[in-house]
């Protein structure tokens, strides 16, 4: 987060808001986990100075975990990103049971889990059904349940619908619908965001990799600019946010992304699309690199040219994307800190937990992860994505043989007349 020398109170709220929001339940403040080593080694240091290395060493510590799970590869990050959703999922509920005092609402905490469980299995047999479709299609029970999962999900999510009605109570109606509505938020928030991340996995770790790795060097970089040179606030939400942090951090990641890009543009392992292979029953990342990371030559335009010296440079044309993903990090990104800086504000709290001393949750975390996630899934779409071959392939091979049939002289007659098929090698 982009930090300054302004103290504000150790919750980041100021008297008069406390005063105005006093009807707010306040959520019970968590113990300090700082590790008793750490605690003891910086006895010596100003509470500033303590947390600044509080925050370097397990940010240090959390970058070292982020590159061992890259190296085990696309499974392992699939799960860490489902234990990541949970977690945050788990944060954010607890807030609400807390603020709300709901331990006592009848069925409450079991229907959040459900519900949960009900959007999680929606998704990921969503991902499954696309990603997988020629395992799914060879198996007798999975074919049966992708072919009725929206059905099996639907009829999943009515249950836990019809249980949170059966289970209103008279005392409780108003404060029973908050929570509902708290949980489906979350959910929205959490689950749908976390899915986009694994659909950005599966066009190559790239585009997983380089943005979360730029929303964490806007991180880390913008608290060191503010450390050290903020003086300007730059929004009330977050009075430790400063300009100075914000614009440093901004020149810094698009530097960072730019060279990221480079080096991980020449390796396979993190370009090729994350596959299934149905041979070896495992997933496997190896195809011929498409133009997007292959070097090409660029003219410089005639500003750069005369402060640089050169009239062409040779780049990846994924690193001119890369300044999109990491300008987005560094000024929209942020954005959702803002927003977690507000709810935190609203229920007093200073964290969303303190699973991570120093830096709090979970969720405090990946605020920003999510919001960017959505961007890059948005981004492929718009402007990477193009047919699947592969993916109509396999939805061709489940169609009747007269439908296949069908689409074969289509397709056949539409390239004799395009001249792609020359007509006499059709007809022997």
């Amino acid at each position: 987060m982009l930090h300054s020398e302004l103290k504000p109170d150790k919750d980041g709220v100021s008297d008069s808001e406390s005063k105005v929001d006093s009807g707010v339940p306040e959520v019970p403040v968590p113990p300090d986990d700082t590790p008793e080593v750490l605690n003891k080694a910086l006895s010596g240091l100003s509470s500033r100075w303590k947390n600044w290395w509080v925050r370097g060493i397990l940010t240090l510590a959390m970058i070292s975990f982020f590159f061992i799970i890259i190296y085990l590869g696309p499974m392992v990050l699939m799960m860490i990103v489902l234990c990541v959703q949970i977690k945050c999922f788990h944060e954010i509920i607890t807030i609400g049971y807390s603020v709300y005092h709901s331990y006592d609402l009848p069925w409450f905490r079991t229907l959040s889990w459900y519900f949960l469980l009900c959007v999680n299995y929606f998704f990921y047999g969503e991902t499954v059904t696309d990603y997988f479709f020629t395992l799914v299609q060879r198996e007798e029970p999975l074919r049966i349940l992708s072919k009725y999962h929206r059905f099996i999900s639907f009829a999943l999510y009515l249950t836990g619908f019809c249980m949170f009605v059966l289970s209103l109570v008279k005392k409780h109606y108003r404060l029973q619908f908050y929570m509902f509505g708290w949980t489906h938020v979350t959910l929205l928030i959490v689950v749908t965001q976390s899915h986009l991340i694994i659909h950005n996995l599966f066009e190559g770790m790239i585009w997983f990799i380089v943005p979360i790795s730029c929303v964490i060097c806007n991180d880390i970089m913008a608290y060191m600019f503010g450390f050290f040179f903020g003086r300007t606030p730059l929004i009330k939400l977050s009075p430790k946010k400063t300009w100075e942090g914000f614009i440093g951090g901004l020149f810094a990641t698009i530097v960072f992304g730019i060279l990221l890009s480079y080096v991980m543009a020449s390796c396979r392992y993190f370009v090729c699309p994350v596959e299934f292979n149905n041979d070896s029953n495992s997933f496997q990342v190896d195809c011929e690199p498409s133009e997007l990371f292959q070097l090409q030559e660029y003219t410089l335009p005639s500003v750069l040219e005369s402060v640089t010296g050169w009239t062409t440079v040779r780049l990846y044309p994924f690193q001119i994307h890369s300044i999109a993903l990491s300008s987005f990090a560094s000024i929209v990104g942020p954005f959702g800190g803002f927003f977690a800086s507000g709810f935190k504000r609203a229920f007093k709290i200073k964290d969303f937990a303190n699973t991570i001393p120093g830096h709090g949750g979970i969720m405090d975390r990946f605020d920003c992860q999510y919001i960017m996630a959505t961007f890059v899934n948005v981004y492929i779409a718009s402007f990477i994505r193009g047919p699947n071959p592969s993916k109509v392939i396999q939805q061709l091979l489940a169609l009747r043989p007269d439908q296949q049939l069908h689409i074969f002289n289509s397709l056949k007659a539409h390239l004799i007349e395009k001249g792609l098929l020359p007509a006499m090698e059709v007809n022997a």
